[in-house]
Protein backbone atom coordinates (compact mmCIF):
# COMPACT_ATOMS: atom_id res chain seq x y z
CA UNK A 1 0.00 0.00 0.00
CA UNK A 2 1.11 3.75 -0.74
CA UNK A 3 2.60 4.95 2.32
CA UNK A 4 1.62 8.27 0.67
CA UNK A 5 -2.21 7.79 0.07
CA UNK A 6 -5.14 8.69 2.17
CA UNK A 7 -6.02 5.61 2.84
CA UNK A 8 -2.97 4.62 4.58
CA UNK A 9 -2.89 7.69 6.86
CA UNK A 10 -6.79 6.77 7.85
CA UNK A 11 -5.88 3.83 8.49
CA UNK A 12 -2.77 4.52 10.13
CA UNK A 13 -4.09 7.16 12.61
CA UNK A 14 -7.23 4.62 13.55
CA UNK A 15 -5.00 1.93 14.52
CA UNK A 16 -2.78 4.13 16.36
CA UNK A 17 -5.97 5.70 18.35
CA UNK A 18 -6.90 2.32 18.72
CA UNK A 19 -3.62 1.17 20.42
CA UNK A 20 -3.11 4.00 22.28
CA UNK A 21 -6.98 3.96 23.74
CA UNK A 22 -6.46 0.22 25.09
CA UNK A 23 -3.06 1.00 26.96
CA UNK A 24 -4.48 3.77 28.78
CA UNK A 25 -7.48 2.31 29.72
CA UNK A 26 -5.60 -1.11 30.89
CA UNK A 27 -3.28 1.43 32.54
CA UNK A 28 -6.79 3.25 34.26
CA UNK A 29 -7.61 -0.18 34.64
CA UNK A 30 -4.34 -1.47 36.64
CA UNK A 31 -3.99 1.93 37.94
CA UNK A 32 -8.00 2.06 39.79
CA UNK A 33 -8.05 -0.19 42.73
CA UNK A 34 -4.62 2.20 43.93
CA UNK A 35 -6.50 5.28 43.59
CA UNK A 36 -9.99 4.11 45.07
CA UNK A 37 -7.42 3.90 48.00
CA UNK A 38 -5.95 6.21 48.42
CA UNK A 39 -8.87 8.00 48.07
CA UNK A 40 -10.76 6.16 50.92
CA UNK A 41 -7.77 6.54 52.75
CA UNK A 42 -7.83 10.20 52.62
CA UNK A 43 -11.45 10.12 54.11
CA UNK A 44 -10.05 8.09 56.85
CA UNK A 45 -7.40 10.62 57.63
CA UNK A 46 -10.53 13.13 57.85
CA UNK A 47 -12.84 11.17 59.94
CA UNK A 48 -9.54 10.35 62.35
CA UNK A 49 -8.88 13.98 62.25
CA UNK A 50 -12.36 14.75 63.91
CA UNK A 51 -11.45 12.64 66.50
CA UNK A 52 -8.31 14.86 67.04
CA UNK A 53 -6.52 10.88 65.81
CA UNK A 54 -3.15 11.18 63.46
CA UNK A 55 -1.66 8.18 62.01
CA UNK A 56 1.60 7.43 62.03
CA UNK A 57 1.92 7.72 58.54
CA UNK A 58 0.44 6.96 55.46
CA UNK A 59 0.97 3.60 55.05
CA UNK A 60 -0.69 3.07 58.88
CA UNK A 61 -3.92 5.20 57.73
CA UNK A 62 -6.09 2.40 57.46
CA UNK A 63 -4.73 0.48 60.39
CA UNK A 64 -5.03 3.43 62.60
CA UNK A 65 -8.60 4.00 61.15
CA UNK A 66 -9.86 0.04 62.24
CA UNK A 67 -8.59 0.35 65.38
CA UNK A 68 -10.82 3.37 66.82
CA UNK A 69 -13.59 2.89 64.54
CA UNK A 70 -15.13 -0.11 66.00
CA UNK A 71 -18.60 -0.40 64.37
CA UNK A 72 -20.46 1.13 61.30
CA UNK A 73 -23.91 2.04 62.20
CA UNK A 74 -27.25 3.56 60.31
CA UNK A 75 -30.18 5.04 62.06
CA UNK A 76 -33.36 6.03 60.89
CA UNK A 77 -35.04 9.05 62.16
CA UNK A 78 -36.28 7.70 65.42
CA UNK A 79 -32.66 7.28 66.56
CA UNK A 80 -33.13 3.12 65.62
CA UNK A 81 -30.52 1.40 64.40
CA UNK A 82 -31.33 -0.60 61.04
CA UNK A 83 -27.88 -1.66 60.00
CA UNK A 84 -24.58 -2.20 61.42
CA UNK A 85 -22.37 -4.56 59.05
CA UNK A 86 -19.35 -3.52 58.16
CA UNK A 87 -18.24 -0.41 56.33
CA UNK A 88 -22.10 0.35 55.83
CA UNK A 89 -21.58 3.68 57.28
CA UNK A 90 -18.35 4.85 55.44
CA UNK A 91 -19.77 3.75 52.20
CA UNK A 92 -22.57 6.00 52.02
CA UNK A 93 -21.66 8.78 49.66
CA UNK A 94 -23.27 11.90 51.12
CA UNK A 95 -23.34 13.68 47.91
CA UNK A 96 -26.13 11.87 46.76
CA UNK A 97 -27.14 10.84 50.35
CA UNK A 98 -28.19 14.51 50.55
CA UNK A 99 -30.32 14.86 48.17
CA UNK A 100 -32.49 11.42 48.68
CA UNK A 101 -36.02 12.62 50.28
CA UNK A 102 -34.99 9.46 52.87
CA UNK A 103 -31.62 9.82 53.74
CA UNK A 104 -29.46 6.88 54.90
CA UNK A 105 -27.86 8.45 58.32
CA UNK A 106 -24.70 6.96 58.44
CA UNK A 107 -22.59 6.84 62.36
CA UNK A 108 -19.46 5.81 62.71
CA UNK A 109 -18.37 5.13 66.50
CA UNK A 110 -14.95 5.12 67.99
CA UNK A 111 -13.63 3.40 71.03
CA UNK A 112 -10.83 5.78 72.46
CA UNK A 113 -7.50 5.23 74.56
CA UNK A 114 -9.21 6.21 77.15
CA UNK A 115 -11.95 3.68 76.77
CA UNK A 116 -14.40 6.73 76.19
CA UNK A 117 -16.68 6.18 73.04
CA UNK A 118 -17.34 9.15 70.37
CA UNK A 119 -20.01 8.91 67.42
CA UNK A 120 -18.52 10.52 63.60
CA UNK A 121 -21.78 12.23 61.68
CA UNK A 122 -20.91 12.90 57.97
CA UNK A 123 -21.85 15.95 56.63
CA UNK A 124 -22.26 17.57 53.22
CA UNK A 125 -23.47 20.97 51.68
CA UNK A 126 -22.68 24.27 49.28
CA UNK A 127 -20.42 26.46 49.62
CA UNK A 128 -19.17 29.74 47.61
CA UNK A 129 -17.52 27.92 44.54
CA UNK A 130 -18.37 23.92 45.14
CA UNK A 131 -19.10 21.55 47.57
CA UNK A 132 -18.07 21.18 51.45
CA UNK A 133 -18.37 18.29 53.94
CA UNK A 134 -16.87 17.43 56.96
CA UNK A 135 -17.23 15.27 60.03
CA UNK A 136 -18.77 16.29 63.56
CA UNK A 137 -17.40 13.63 65.88
CA UNK A 138 -19.82 14.01 69.68
CA UNK A 139 -19.43 12.84 72.97
CA UNK A 140 -21.57 9.46 74.29
CA UNK A 141 -23.09 11.99 76.03
CA UNK A 142 -25.20 12.67 72.86
CA UNK A 143 -24.86 16.82 73.10
CA UNK A 144 -20.93 17.67 73.00
CA UNK A 145 -19.00 18.27 70.42
CA UNK A 146 -15.37 16.33 70.71
CA UNK A 147 -13.98 17.27 67.54
CA UNK A 148 -14.32 18.75 64.00
CA UNK A 149 -12.84 18.15 60.28
CA UNK A 150 -14.43 20.45 57.73
CA UNK A 151 -12.84 19.66 53.51
CA UNK A 152 -13.60 21.94 50.49
CA UNK A 153 -13.07 21.39 47.02
CA UNK A 154 -12.89 25.11 45.42
CA UNK A 155 -13.28 27.67 48.22
CA UNK A 156 -11.01 30.56 47.83
CA UNK A 157 -7.42 30.40 49.57
CA UNK A 158 -6.87 32.29 52.48
CA UNK A 159 -10.74 32.96 52.79
CA UNK A 160 -13.37 30.50 52.68
CA UNK A 161 -10.49 27.61 52.29
CA UNK A 162 -10.09 28.15 56.10
CA UNK A 163 -13.07 26.07 57.11
CA UNK A 164 -9.98 23.46 56.71
CA UNK A 165 -7.85 25.44 59.23
CA UNK A 166 -7.46 23.75 62.54
CA UNK A 167 -8.34 27.17 64.52
CA UNK A 168 -11.93 27.06 62.92
CA UNK A 169 -12.23 23.41 63.74
CA UNK A 170 -10.77 23.58 67.14
CA UNK A 171 -13.93 26.43 67.64
CA UNK A 172 -16.41 23.39 68.09
CA UNK A 173 -14.53 21.70 71.04
CA UNK A 174 -17.00 21.59 73.31
CA UNK A 175 -20.06 23.14 72.09
CA UNK A 176 -23.45 21.92 73.10
CA UNK A 177 -25.97 20.62 70.19
CA UNK A 178 -28.90 20.60 73.18
CA UNK A 179 -29.73 23.49 75.04
CA UNK A 180 -32.32 23.03 78.39
CA UNK A 181 -32.98 19.67 76.73
CA UNK A 182 -34.28 21.15 73.09
CA UNK A 183 -32.26 20.21 69.74
CA UNK A 184 -30.64 23.65 68.48
CA UNK A 185 -27.34 22.17 66.56
CA UNK A 186 -24.68 25.72 66.37
CA UNK A 187 -24.34 28.05 63.96
CA UNK A 188 -21.93 29.68 62.21
CA UNK A 189 -22.11 33.67 62.01
CA UNK A 190 -20.57 37.42 62.37
CA UNK A 191 -18.79 38.15 65.63
CA UNK A 192 -20.93 40.17 67.54
CA UNK A 193 -24.43 38.73 65.77
CA UNK A 194 -26.51 36.56 68.47
CA UNK A 195 -28.09 33.29 67.66
CA UNK A 196 -32.22 33.87 67.20
CA UNK A 197 -32.34 30.12 67.81
CA UNK A 198 -30.22 30.05 71.12
CA UNK A 199 -28.30 27.85 69.46
CA UNK A 200 -24.63 28.15 70.70
CA UNK A 201 -22.27 29.99 67.88
CA UNK A 202 -19.02 30.00 66.22
CA UNK A 203 -17.08 33.41 64.91
CA UNK A 204 -17.73 33.36 60.83
CA UNK A 205 -14.94 33.69 59.01
CA UNK A 206 -13.64 37.25 58.49
CA UNK A 207 -14.06 37.61 54.51
CA UNK A 208 -15.64 34.73 54.10
CA UNK A 209 -19.29 35.14 54.72
CA UNK A 210 -20.72 32.80 51.89
CA UNK A 211 -18.55 29.70 52.88
CA UNK A 212 -19.39 30.62 56.41
CA UNK A 213 -23.03 30.39 56.26
CA UNK A 214 -22.36 27.24 54.40
CA UNK A 215 -20.87 25.35 56.93
CA UNK A 216 -23.89 26.82 59.07
CA UNK A 217 -26.20 25.77 56.56
CA UNK A 218 -24.91 22.33 56.03
CA UNK A 219 -24.68 21.80 60.25
CA UNK A 220 -28.38 22.41 60.15
CA UNK A 221 -29.46 20.22 57.31
CA UNK A 222 -27.08 17.39 58.47
CA UNK A 223 -27.14 17.03 62.00
CA UNK A 224 -30.72 17.84 62.74
CA UNK A 225 -31.71 14.36 61.34
CA UNK A 226 -29.81 13.19 64.03
CA UNK A 227 -31.78 14.55 67.05
CA UNK A 228 -33.81 11.35 68.21
CA UNK A 229 -30.75 9.16 67.86
CA UNK A 230 -28.45 12.15 70.12
CA UNK A 231 -31.53 12.18 72.69
CA UNK A 232 -31.34 8.21 72.70
CA UNK A 233 -27.78 8.40 73.54
CA UNK A 234 -28.54 11.13 76.60
CA UNK A 235 -30.90 8.84 77.93
CA UNK A 236 -29.05 5.78 77.58
CA UNK A 237 -25.19 6.91 78.20
CA UNK A 238 -24.40 5.17 74.26
CA UNK A 239 -25.40 1.61 75.80
CA UNK A 240 -28.30 1.01 73.23
CA UNK A 241 -25.68 1.94 70.31
CA UNK A 242 -23.69 -1.50 71.05
CA UNK A 243 -26.42 -3.45 68.84
CA UNK A 244 -24.72 -6.42 67.05
CA UNK A 245 -24.91 -7.08 62.89
CA UNK A 246 -27.86 -6.56 61.37
CA UNK A 247 -26.81 -7.97 58.24
CA UNK A 248 -23.92 -9.87 58.32
CA UNK A 249 -22.43 -9.73 54.61
CA UNK A 250 -19.38 -7.23 54.31
CA UNK A 251 -19.65 -4.08 52.28
CA UNK A 252 -16.73 -3.29 49.57
CA UNK A 253 -15.34 0.11 51.23
CA UNK A 254 -15.65 2.63 48.34
CA UNK A 255 -15.14 6.16 48.28
CA UNK A 256 -17.33 8.67 50.26
CA UNK A 257 -16.31 12.41 49.67
CA UNK A 258 -16.96 14.23 48.15
CA UNK A 259 -18.85 11.79 45.36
Amino acid sequence: MNKNSNIYQILYAAVMVLLVGTVLALIYMALKPKQNENIANDTRKQILSALHIAAPDDSQVKETYEKYIIQDLLVDRDGNIVDSAKNVAFDVKMKKNVKLPERQLPVMKCKMDDGSIKYVLPMYGAGLWGPIWGYVAVNEDGNTIYGANFSHEGETPGLGARIADKDFQDEFVDKHLFQEGEFKGVVVLKKGLKSVTGAEQIDALTGATITSLGVSAMLEDCLTPYKNFLMKLQGAGGAKCDAGPVETTESETNNNQPE
